[in-house]
């Protein structure tokens, strides 16, 4: 808002100093209202400008205070007024540009759910969000933000997931279906049992990590500051040499009017922050610009296994039944008898067989930690440990053992599937320049070399503990960082946080990974690590290319200016030109120049 103020009091100068020259016949008067309140927000600036450097950054704003001086004092007041618009309306067109590219970002706290509709009795009542308690039950009604998550328990609609999870196709929710706060409801009411309350709710979570995005300071933009130290110094040098060689102080204003500072205190950072807008749109909430500088430059990817290289959800394997039984009677029969049962060996039975083709059962009893009878289909069914059903001795795997009327009938084995974008995210990851390919795993190292050879992964790190994958990414060596940590879980929390870029796959909540890292996969797709490395290098290309182009062009000024070419006046007005072409440039990281859904 200061910005805005201080143009506002610029525009206020001029009008007065235009009414007094033109409409009243006084130009005296304009050069006196014009240098008596050019020089008070000089002064005011350099004051800020002296802060800015307290805090540890060089204040680029120096050549542009010593332009305003140096017209002022060599009575070019008209160009000193110029040159003051210009530099209090690139700060202004700073924070609009800012505003812009934020915008994505700030749509999630835009939408955060206010209101619950509890359920008590037969009736409805609306109650704040933060007073539902887990375990309530509340009703989302057509159309409303989902206040909470929660497990549907009545009611059937298609949900709009696409603030979260990118994806545009509304997704069908039934009873069992989870729900994430901030989705948007479809055409009929569903009714809800609470699972989190609204502070640990996936949207606020969200929410939170976009808020960490925007509040932590972008590193690039101390970068600059790097080239301001010499970019004032030859602005100074030429000046310099400018009035020593011509004798008039004249052509000190006309170089100086021209150096515009604004290439280097706007571009990258506007660039950056368009940068985390685009990541934001992909799906990945990236929390600084030090996370983008990073996934640029990144020459190794290090990935946990289980949920991330893999789905981390057992699917069936292998169906071998005994003689007599085929393998889809044999799993039909198992899946049936456990369609009730709550444990994750059932889920993965029920879905590979598919809920039209269950078969009643009835007569179902569950012995806790060893398996579970029905009667499907007149037959007595028994599915669980070898012990249980009494097979032969066990297989090697993750399995369940089936008997049928007494009789053992087969064996279901399981498996962690690898995920089927795996394999192209670490193609496109070498193809963007990343050298090496990291799989840190707690597995057994067989597990762990099938995994990594069926995806493309060039070095595995099998059987570590939490402790052991952080002295695995501390053991690297200079040249192979930066080095980005993928993972999902509690136990890659540690990891994501020491090396130097930390991604959790967040999709199914703000678990600690996703609190400890510094970018949040919000769509349970693993492209997107590509995605923002592709958008990350882009991004940094675009900063850079803005920053010096607007150098380039402002050096080329200054040396035209020294031969006294351009007058102060037009000089002042070249400057918001290199200042407009700089910032124009660096929005353009908000589309980029690649396609990152082709990762």
């Amino acid at each position: 808002m200061r910005d805005y103020r201080r143009l506002w009091e610029v525009l206020t100068v001029g009008a007065v100093a235009l009414l007094c020259a033109f409409g009243l016949q006084q130009p005296l008067w304009a050069q006196g209202i014009i240098t008596v309140m050019g020089a008070l927000i000089a002064l005011l600036m350099f004051l800020d400008m002296i802060q800015t450097l307290r805090a540890g950054s060089f204040g680029v704003d120096l050549l542009a205070i010593t332009a305003v001086v140096a017209t002022l004092a060599v009575g070019e007041y008209w160009a000193a007024l110029i040159v003051l618009l210009m530099l209090t309306g690139g700060d202004a067109l700073e924070d609009y540009a800012a505003h812009v590219a934020n915008r994505d970002l700030k749509q999630l706290l835009d939408n955060t759910p206010t209101t619950a509709h509890r359920l008590v009795g037969e009736q409805l009542v609306s109650v704040a969000v933060e007073t539902v308690a887990v375990g309530e039950t509340i009703v989302v009604k057509p159309g409303e933000l989902v206040p909470v998550d929660g497990v549907v328990v009545a009611g059937e609609s298609l949900v709009d997931e696409a603030s979260l999870t990118g994806e545009s196709r509304p997704v069908a929710k039934q009873p069992g279906s989870d729900l994430m706060s901030g989705t948007v409801n479809g055409d009929a009411a569903l009714t809800v049992r609470v699972s989190q309350t609204a502070a640990d709710s996936q949207y606020q979570g969200i929410v939170r990590l976009v808020q960490e995005s925007e509040a932590r300071p972008a590193h690039f933009v101390r970068m600059a500051d790097r080239y301001a130290v010499p970019f004032t110094l030859v602005a100074y040098a030429i000046a310099g040499a400018a009035w020593a060689l011509s004798g008039d102080p004249v052509r000190l204003a006309e170089v100086l009017v021209v150096a515009s500072p604004c290439p280097l205190i706007l571009a990258a950072p506007v660039a950056l922050v368009s940068g985390m807008s685009r990541t934001s749109r992909a799906g990945i909430i990236v929390k600084s610009g030090t996370a983008i500088e990073k996934l640029a430059t990144a020459r190794t990817v290090a990935f946990d296994k289980t949920g991330t290289i893999t789905q981390g959800v057992l699917a069936v394997d292998q169906v071998q039944p005994v003689a007599g039984r085929t393998p889809e009677a044999l799993l039909q029969l198992a899946a049936s008898a456990e369609q009730q049962s709550t444990h994750i060996l059932a889920r993965s039975l029920v879905t590979a067989v598919g809920a039209q083709k269950l078969l009643p059962a009835t007569a179902v009893q569950e012995a806790t930690s060893f398996g579970v009878s029905a009667t499907v289909a007149g037959l007595a069914v028994r599915v669980g440990k070898a012990s249980y059903v009494g097979a032969p001795a066990p297989v090697d795997a993750t399995a369940v053992y089936v008997s049928v009327a007494d009789q053992y009938a087969g064996v279901i084995t399981f498996t962690d599937r690898t995920r089927p974008e795996a394999a192209r995210t670490i193609q496109t990851l070498h193809a963007l320049g990343v050298q090496d390919t990291l799989m840190i795993s707690g597995d057994a190292q067989p597990i762990a070399a099938q995994v990594a050879q069926a995806v493309g992964i060039d070095h595995v790190y099998a059987e570590q503990l939490p402790a052991d994958k952080i002295a695995v990414l501390d053991g690297l060596q200079p040249a192979a960082r930066p080095v980005i940590m993928v993972g999902d879980g509690v136990n890659d929390a540690p990891s994501l946080a020491v090396a130097d870029v930390g991604i959790a796959m967040g999709a199914h909540g703000a678990t600690a990974a996703s609190e400890s890292a510094d970018a949040v996969v919000l769509r349970d797709d693993l492209t997107k690590v590509a995605s923002a490395v592709l958008i990350a290098q882009d991004t940094m290309r675009i900063a850079k290319e803005a920053v010096w182009i607007g150098i380039l062009i402002c050096t080329g000024l200054m040396l035209i200016a020294s031969f006294g070419v351009i007058p102060a006046i037009i000089g002042a007005m070249f400057q918001e030109v290199v200042d407009t072409v700089s910032i124009l440039y660096a929005l353009r990281a908000r589309k980029g120049r690649r396609d990152a859904t082709l990762a």
